[in-house]
């Protein structure tokens, strides 16, 4: 922010210097109420968000609660405002703008802005790969996963990466979803055609000798290395390429 004698307050917070018209009203001495000189002084030509900007404000009075109107304006539209009035405020006022302006435009302030913005740009940068990272590793991880896991295993690997999620629910998810079958029999929980197609789920069977000697399988839904990414990209908010 550039350091100067404050005749009026200038505001630094957009990509420009702006005045508040109220700050330049008291400090030019107008007799004239606000509310009636300011509209007066648009008449000569300025625009709306181009030349100023308006800005309304609540506050607390004893007679309750009202809004204040105020403008913030250029410093090429407050220079103007300033000659118009023909005082000796205003030309104080006015020479206060140019060197501000002069200010704000010098080689070594342009460098000290750039160099700012550059630097709040690469923290922003900073932050969001930060915030990325845990889903990136991830996603890589299971991109380079050649087995497959169980639903539950699944869910937990998603809960850990900030999806609110577990077991129950995400087999219920697949479900009402078409992936996993959901009448009740043989095939409940199984992958539907849709999903064996999709090729992001298979079919573990384990036989199973019980002690009478009969040999039953048990039938396990597992994801493929394809259909963890399918449900990364899903859950962690990307298209999935196959959906």
């Amino acid at each position: 922010m550039i350091q100067t004698n404050t005749l009026i307050p200038i505001n630094y917070d957009s990509d420009r210097p702006t005045v508040s018209a109220r700050e330049l009203h008291n400090f030019l001495e107008i007799d004239t109420r606000f509310n009636v000189w300011f509209p007066r002084m648009t008449a000569y030509g300025f625009t709306e968000n181009a030349d100023f900007a308006r800005l309304s404000q609540k506050c607390d009075t004893l007679g309750g609660e009202q809004t204040t109107v105020d403008y913030q304006l250029t410093l090429d539209m407050a220079k103007e405002l300033c000659m118009i009035q023909r005082t000796e405020r205003g030309k104080q006022a006015r020479q206060y703008f140019i060197e501000i302006e002069k200010r704000w435009n010098d080689p070594e302030t342009l460098m000290a802005r750039a160099l700012k913005m550059a630097d709040e740009k690469i923290g922003r940068l900073e932050s969001r790969i930060e915030s990325e990272k845990p889903k990136v590793l991830f996603a890589d991880s299971v991109c380079a996963s050649k087995n497959s896991i169980l639903v539950g295993e699944m869910a937990k690997l998603l809960k850990q990466n900030g999806v609110d999620i577990g077991e129950k629910r995400f087999f219920r998810w697949l479900r009402e979803n078409g992936y996993l079958i959901a009448r009740y029999g043989t095939d409940y929980n199984m992958p539907t055609q849709k999903s064996m197609e999709l090729k992001i789920f298979e079919i573990k069977e384990t036989s199973i000798t019980h002690s009478s000697g009969t040999v039953t399988v048990s039938k396990t839904p597992k994801l493929t290395g394809k259909g963890q990414q399918y449900f990364i990209n899903k859950f962690l908010g990307k298209e999935a390429n196959n959906s």
